[in-house]
């Protein structure tokens, strides 16, 4: 076939056969735009003698149309993006008490926020690899009930070692439906709505965090939650981590009931009925109350990559031996890493190692900072003799204020997801993740400086609500830069790197907010505004094709 599809070329003019398919580099871009002509996807059905038009998935998913389905799908998603940010942010709002019940120092706590990240870790990568060889859908349920589940049983546990396994455990779930929620929901898309509708499906997070920080705020101050269970002192943050574990659990119901499997995904492993039917699915709900024929048409597959999938799929049942698995397994980490896009993956690789360990390293330590900021009256960083963490009462009764001041700066990321979903469009994720990496970095910086506490209340609002746009822009620019057999596996991997730093960045504010907190600070700036740089050097995706 030609690579030019111009209507005026004899080539594009012959009809296309089953196994005929465009090849994305093969086309005209234009900053990220890829250009076709829909003229193209009419054939001749030879066999039958009737016409019927062969949809690529862009063309597929614009006959779909938008609406009922896109909004469904967007509460779905969100709410089990909302779910992640709760599991992963209540540990941060539980520290200020739990460390009484289960006597921890502040390397202990430092452990503990580490541990849900190393599982994210483990599971990202895991569950991504799963989610471009088996399917979304299914994965998503799966890491969403390990998430939950384990999640409650973690509110048991009598001892810190126990709730620490039980903690990491629920990571390698969070791990895995981070990812793979992102690839499944942008596979929806129609191309000029994506990045939109991504920054809409990241604000969610902020829902998340603003239900996590509320539901603190609300329990864990109430005496009425603590009762004895057998041996067990049950106080109130033990309840809070129940709840924390319910919006994991309804979200993987919701996704068993309601959703179905990718049809971006479904095309590529060449399952092309399965795939229609999902976009009739879509259509009759966007055409909901409006007279409209489902269009008959059929789709373009990618038959490189179907006998890609096959050929796997045969080979792991011929497997016997572990290093094989395991050999394929780390396979799609090779490719992110050679030919065309392995410049891109690096600089991800260094911008997700920069922000996780600047957001994380100091977001889930914001309650203890402002802990200490209650204590002293002053900077974070003051050398303030705090009464020992063994010491019941320095943690009872409760002290509100820790929990309104995380609920305002979870509502501070609002601006920022507002902003984000207006000008993603028209803008593109690149600049929006540059200048928010270094904005951010300037308000870590002044956090450090500050000398009252209402300063370091609207410094840490300021990065909260900078903070979530550069995240949200890396969310829509990490769906588009990678092939749909890459997409997740790229995802989870690069999700697993942020784990690492993020766990590093706990460790560190861990081992020296006590002596020298300042180093962490400045530290968390300096990686933010690296990143920033970096981003630079990365592709223009704006409304790009997914390929």
């Amino acid at each position: 076939m030609s690579k030019n599809i111009n209507c005026g070329d004899q080539e594009a003019r012959r009809p296309l056969l089953s196994g005929d398919h465009l090849d994305p580099a093969e086309l005209d871009s234009d900053e990220g735009e890829v250009i076709f002509d829909r003229r193209a996807s009419g054939i001749t059905d030879e066999a039958g003698g009737s016409a019927t038009k062969r949809l690529t998935y862009e063309e597929a998913v614009e006959q779909a149309g938008f609406g009922l389905f896109h909004w469904l799908l967007l509460v779905v998603c969100g709410w089990a993006n909302a779910s992640d940010a709760v599991e992963i942010l209540c540990v941060s709002f539980l520290l200020p008490t739990a460390r009484c019940d289960l006597q921890l120092s502040s390397s202990d706590m430092g452990l503990l926020t580490a541990s849900i990240f190393l599982g994210m870790m483990v599971g990202g990568y895991m569950w991504g690899y799963l989610a471009d060889q088996r399917g979304r859908r299914n994965v998503l349920v799966v890491s969403l009930t390990v998430n939950g589940l384990f999640g409650g049983l973690a509110s048991m546990a009598p001892w810190f070692w126990l709730f620490l396994l039980l903690r990491f455990i629920s990571g390698i779930g969070v791990g895995g439906s981070i990812p793979v929620i992102f690839s499944y929901f942008s596979e929806f898309m129609p191309r000029l709505r994506r990045g939109a509708m991504i920054s809409a499906l990241a604000t969610f997070w902020m829902a998340g965090n603003i239900l996590a920080a509320g539901l603190a705020w609300l329990v864990i101050p109430r005496t009425w939650a603590h009762f004895s269970l057998g041996t067990l002192d049950f106080q109130s943050w033990r309840l809070f981590v129940v709840l924390c574990s319910v919006p994991s659990i309804s979200s993987a119901v919701l996704f068993k009931l309601l959703m179905p499997e990718s049809p971006k995904f479904l095309m590529e492993a060449g399952r092309e009925k399965e795939a229609i039917l999902v976009f009739r699915q879509m259509f009759d709900l966007n055409m909901k109350g409006i007279v409209k024929d489902f269009p008959e048409f059929a789709l373009r597959t990618n038959s490189k990559q179907q006998g890609e999938i096959e050929e796997i799929r045969s080979q792991d049942k011929k497997r016997t031996f572990p290093i094989s698995v395991l050999k394929q397994g780390l396979l799609p980490i090779k490719q992110m890493f050679s030919g065309s896009v392995k410049a891109r993956s690096f600089v991800l690789l260094i911008i997700f190692y920069c922000i996780s360990f600047g957001y994380y390293g100091l977001w889930m330590w914001f309650p203890e900072l402002f802990a200490r900021v209650e204590s002293s009256g002053g900077s974070p960083c003051a050398n303030v003799s705090l009464p020992s963490p063994y010491n019941n009462q320095s943690c009872y009764p409760v002290k509100t204020a820790v929990y309104m001041e995380g609920f305002v700066i979870a509502a501070s990321n609002l601006p920022g997801n507002i902003f984000t979903i207006l000008i993603m469009d028209s803008t593109g994720g690149k600049t929006l993740l540059s200048c928010s990496l270094i904005m951010s970095s300037l308000s870590v910086f002044l956090i450090y400086m500050v000398q009252t506490k209402a300063q370091s209340l609207v410094l840490s609002c300021i990065f909260s609500g900078v903070s979530v746009i550069a995240w949200n822009a890396l969310d829509v620019v990490g769906t588009e830069l990678y092939p749909t057999q890459l997409r997740s596996s790229a995802l989870g991997f690069f999700t697993g790197v942020g784990r690492v730093a993020a766990i590093m960045g706990n460790v560190a504010f861990g081992k020296m907010v006590d002596s020298s907190c300042t180093v962490p600070i400045l530290l968390v700036s300096a990686l933010l505004l690296t990143g920033g740089l970096m981003a630079l050097l990365l592709p223009q995706t704006r409304q790009t094709e997914l390929t």
